[in-house]
């Protein structure tokens, strides 16, 4: 009977607890499409909410996707001086997804990006040329030990600050798209039957580092 009423009275208490957790909880998004939102400082990509797509040809058949996760570096943002902004990421090449687990480790392995040899890629910007809200991104990608300027077409999507649960952190977000030529980084398997360009579309969130 004691642990009967243990049950009962931790049902009860977790039962007290919802409302409680719901009332936490903000009512709408935090983040807002307003650029005057956005602090001036350094940022930290939020890994957990960053992602690199890609698409590519397959064989003239479809369009094939995948992604990577995980990635790290630094945005330093001023929206008086949009000009002057400076990114800095690292893609984590071991974070490639797939819906096939055999493709993913084909991808990872010596005729794709070799990733044992090459654990990541970096894109380091040299310019940034803004447009309202969008901005054209030009940079240095470094990939399978190689080298090229690649160019994004970045958009503005929000900035607010984070929910409590998360560090109430000041947050901006962008979506952004561009291409990028495999075979100019060395990876020239199958390049006839799965040819380049490859479409990217990568989306982002930031968080202001105190």
């Amino acid at each position: 009977m004691p642990k009967a009423k243990s049950v009962i009275a931790f049902a009860l208490l977790a039962a007290g607890a919802v409302p409680i957790i719901a009332q936490q909880m903000p009512t709408e998004a935090p983040g807002k499409p307003d650029p005057t939102r956005v602090v001036a400082g350094t940022y930290s990509v939020d890994p957990h909410h960053a992602l690199v797509g890609w698409r590519v040809n397959h064989m003239g058949f479809n369009d094939y996707f995948g992604q990577f996760g995980n990635v790290k570096g630094t945005l330093v943002l001023d929206p008086a001086k949009p000009s002057q902004a400076k990114l800095d990421v690292t893609i984590p090449i071991a974070s490639l997804t797939t819906v096939s687990a055999d493709l993913t480790k084909h991808m990872l392995g010596p005729d794709f990006f070799d990733s044992a040899k090459f654990p990541e890629a970096r894109f380091v910007s040299t310019s940034v040329k803004p447009s309202g809200t969008s901005a054209v991104v030009t940079g240095n990608l470094t990939m399978h030990g190689i080298t090229k300027p690649v160019t994004l077409k970045a958009r503005f999507v929000g900035a607010g600050t984070g929910v409590p649960q998360a560090g109430s952190k000041k947050t901006v977000g962008f979506h952004a798209t561009g291409t990028v030529n495999r075979g100019d980084f060395g990876m020239g398997f199958g390049l006839a039957l799965v040819p380049d360009p490859i479409q990217l579309d990568l989306t982002a969130a930031f968080e202001k580092q105190d």
